[in-house]
C-alpha cells in the first residue's frame, strides 16, 4: 500500500513541477525575467543543458542516462521494500520526483527549464524539481549525521555506564 501512495506522491510532485514549467514557458519566457521581491527573488527563464549549477553543460545525453539509472535504482529499492518507510524513504520520494521532473525536460526539450533566481546571494537559477532533489538529499545527509552522532553518544554512555 505504501508503494502505491509513494507512486501517487511522486506523480503529483512531478506533475506540479511540469505545470510550473509550462506556466513559466507561457508567461516568463516571452519577457525573460520578472522581479518578484526586490533584492531577494526574481524569476528568470533559463534553458539549462547541464546538471545542477550548470555543471556538465552540453552533456544532456549523459545526464539523461545517469538520471534514468539513479531513478530506476531508487524506484526498485522503494518498490521492493529495501528501504523501510520513514524519514529517508520520504526524502527519496522527493528526490525521485525531482529527478523525473528534470528528466522529462531533458527527453522532451534537450534541456531543463530553470526559473528561480535568488538575488541576495550569488547563486544559480534553479527550479522546483531541483528543490525537491536538493532538499531531499540534504535532509538525508543531515539525518544520517544525526543518527551517527546519536549512536556514538549511546555507545559512549553504554561504555561509561
Amino acid at each position: 500500500m505504501i508503494q502505491i501512495v509513494s507512486l501517487v506522491v511522486i506523480a503529483l510532485l512531478t506533475a506540479a513541477d511540469q505545470l510550473i514549467k509550462h506556466y513559466v514557458v507561457l508567461n516568463l519566457k516571452p519577457v525573460d525575467e520578472k522581479l518578484v521581491i526586490p533584492g531577494v527573488l526574481r524569476f528568470t527563464y533559463v534553458e539549462n543543458d547541464g546538471a545542477m549549477m550548470g555543471l556538465f553543460g552540453g552533456k544532456a545525453q549523459v545526464m539523461m542516462w545517469i538520471t534514468v539509472v539513479i531513478i530506476a535504482v531508487l524506484l526498485v529499492l522503494l518498490m521492493m521494500k529495501k528501504i523501510r518507510f520513514g524519514f529517508n524513504y520520504c526524502c527519496l520520494v522527493a528526490i525521485i520526483a525531482g529527478g523525473i521532473g528534470n528528466l522529462i525536460d531533458r527527453f522532451r526539450l534537450g534541456f531543463v527549464i530553470d526559473y528561480i533566481d535568488v538575488l541576495f546571494v550569488k547563486f544559480y537559477v534553479f527550479n522546483f524539481a531541483d528543490c525537491l532533489i536538493t532538499v531531499g538529499a540534504f535532509l538525508i545527509i543531515g539525518y544520517q549525521i544525526y543518527e551517527i552522532v546519536r549512536e556514538s553518544k549511546a555507545e559512549k554512555e553504554k561504555q561509561n555506564g
